[in-house]
Formats: structure tokens, C-alpha cells, sequence
């Protein structure tokens, strides 16, 4: 269910796009990223950072796309958005010595402190992936091609999570092992 939510608005997005044009999507995409947001805090009560700063990046970015009928500021919303969750997490790691990542899920996820350490810096990592292969095709490839990207695109986070997944699996402690930071046999 939780991924449907999650997809919906840059299928409606693709959708909008193949059958109108990137202007026609954008508007699409900025309805359907506030609709997201609706039934995220009606569902959680609550949204998370990443919700508010999607949110706040899709309407500006859709904006100034509208207003000055330009598609590179939409096409250039997600490599700020992940290059900006990269700083932060690196930022908060590194210089103020936060894992942010950690006060995130850490009500949700028991995981010794190192991990939670290298799992940041493979969020880093995806995060500044992601930013480099989307800059990358925005700015060589047709918008055509950036929206087929767009939709093909998510195998990248789906191969992320199925990653992190089994990286962390081995860390979740089960009745009090693996709490210092060794993987269970």
C-alpha cells in the first residue's frame, strides 16, 4: 500500500506527460505530490522531513517550470533534492556528529551505533547516486527520455532497499545478539 502512495503521483506524472505534454505533467505532479501528502498525514498523522521537503521542492520546481515555461527546473528537482538530502546527512554525520538517519528510524529500527553510522554513509552514496544519474540525463537526454527514466528509474531505489534490507538483516538483534555492532552467523 505504502508504495502505491508513493508511486502514484510520478505515474500520473508519466501518464500526464505521455498523453499531453511536460507542462500539462508538472501541474499533475504538483497536485498529486500535495494529494500524497494529504493521505500521508492522514494515515501517519505526521509527516516526515523528506515528505515536507519533497513538497516544498515539487511546488517551487512545478512553479517555476509553469510560470516561465522552461522543463529544466522540473527535470532538475530530483538531483536537488538528493544532492541536498546527501549534504544534510553528511552535514549532520560528519560536522555536527548527528546520524540523522538514526533519530529518524531509530524508534523503529534497533541497530548498534556503527551500523547506523555505515548505513548513512550508504545513504549518502544512493543519495549522491541518484542526484549524478539524474543530472546526467537531464541534461543530456530528450525530456522524452527523462520521463521514461523517471518511471524506469525506480528500479534504483527498489534495488537500494532490497540492499539495505539484507545489509541490515543481520544486524537486528534477536533477543539481545548483535548488539555490538557484529553481524549474526
Amino acid at each position: 500500500m505504502r508504495f502505491l502512495i508513493d508511486f502514484f503521483p510520478i505515474g500520473l506524472f508519466v501518464a500526464a506527460y505521455k498523453l499531453h505534454d511536460i507542462y500539462t505533467a508538472t501541474a499533475v505532479l504538483m497536485v498529486a505530490t500535495v494529494v500524497q501528502t494529504g493521505i500521508i498525514y492522514a494515515i501517519d498523522r505526521r509527516l516526515q522531513t523528506l515528505h515536507k521537503v519533497t513538497l516544498v521542492l515539487v511546488l517551487v520546481f512545478g512553479t517555476l517550470t509553469l510560470v516561465l515555461q522552461d522543463e529544466r527546473f522540473i527535470k532538475w528537482k530530483p538531483t536537488v533534492l538528493y544532492a541536498s538530502m546527501a549534504v544534510v546527512l553528511g552535514a549532520a554525520l560528519w560536522g555536527w556528529k548527528k546520524n540523522f538517519l538514526q533519530l529518524l528510524l531509530g524508534s523503529q529500527l534497533t541497530l548498534p551505533t556503527p551500523v547506523w553510522a555505515r548505513l548513512t554513509v550508504i545513504w549518502i552514496g544512493y543519495f549522491l547516486f541518484m542526484a549524478g544519474i539524474n543530472a546526467y540525463v537531464a541534461a543530456y537526454y530528450s525530456t522524452e527520455d527523462w520521463v521514461n527514466f523517471k518511471l524506469w528509474g525506480y528500479v534504483f531505489p527498489v534495488i537500494f532497499i532490497v540492499g539495505q534490507g539484507l545489509y541490515i538483516a543481520r544486524y537486528l538483534k534477536d533477543d539481545g545478539s548483535a548488539a555490538d555492532g557484529e553481524p549474526k552467523p
